[in-house]
């Protein structure tokens, strides 16, 4: 069902208005979690701290700069701001992430890179460690091109009970999104298709999540 989407380098995802959206979000999917999604080509990773806001913002003991993640049309890097272990071994600068990539910042705070689906350069972090970032969120989700979720297990949030796949998608600068079948947002039906706000409810039969953005 999914098909590739053009791919917006650098360009900010937008409302109905054409007012900038948050490159961060909270996707919250019914009956399976929350995920920190973040729409940014480069992240910074580390505590959050009054000095400054981070992307990524982890509860745990490392600085409020810890690394970076950077995303290129080759893949994705993982630059070292302060100490950080890659399956491993020590990040001098700079390293390159694949799919299954362990992470280690500081001495306890460890994560999965995952790239689970072949036509999308949406990536996506689970923790290993007990430790979350803030607000909680289940997994973090570098969302490139496009974000599949749905009952297939390469999707980026596996939604084991859904009927179908839904892909969120950039789309004119703004945030479409897309099903095989009908859909209401925001109070709204679909017949397959609608651009979506940073603070939308949408549902269709067998599927219900929110976004909520996030400030800072």
């Amino acid at each position: 069902m999914f098909q590739p989407a053009t791919r917006f380098r650098g360009l900010s995802v937008m409302d109905f208005h054409g007012a900038r959206q948050s490159e961060r979000f909270m996707l919250w999917v019914d009956a399976v979690g929350g995920f920190w999604v973040c729409t940014g080509d480069a992240l910074v990773l580390g505590q959050p701290v009054h000095s400054g806001p981070v992307d990524i913002p982890i509860l745990g003991d490392i600085s409020g700069r810890h690394a970076r993640i950077r995303r290129d049309e080759e893949g994705y890097l993982i630059e070292a701001i302060r100490e950080v272990r890659l399956d491993g071994r020590k990040v001098d600068k700079m390293d390159v992430l694949a799919d299954g990539s362990e992470i280690t910042l500081g001495e306890a705070v460890r994560l999965v890179f995952r790239r689970p689906h072949a036509l999308s350069a949406t990536a996506r972090l689970d923790f290993l460690s007990h430790h979350r970032t803030q607000p909680s969120a289940d997994a973090v989700l570098l969302m490139a091109d496009a974000l599949i979720l749905g009952p297939n297990p390469r999707s980026h949030v596996v939604c084991r009970d859904w009927p179908r796949e839904l892909v969120l998608c950039r789309h004119e600068g703004r945030l479409l999104c897309r099903t095989a079948g009908p859909l209401e947002i925001d109070g709204t039906t679909y017949k397959d298709r609608g651009y979506v706000t940073p603070n939308s409810r949408v549902e269709g039969k067998g599927f219900s999540f929110s976004l909520e953005e996030i400030g800072g």
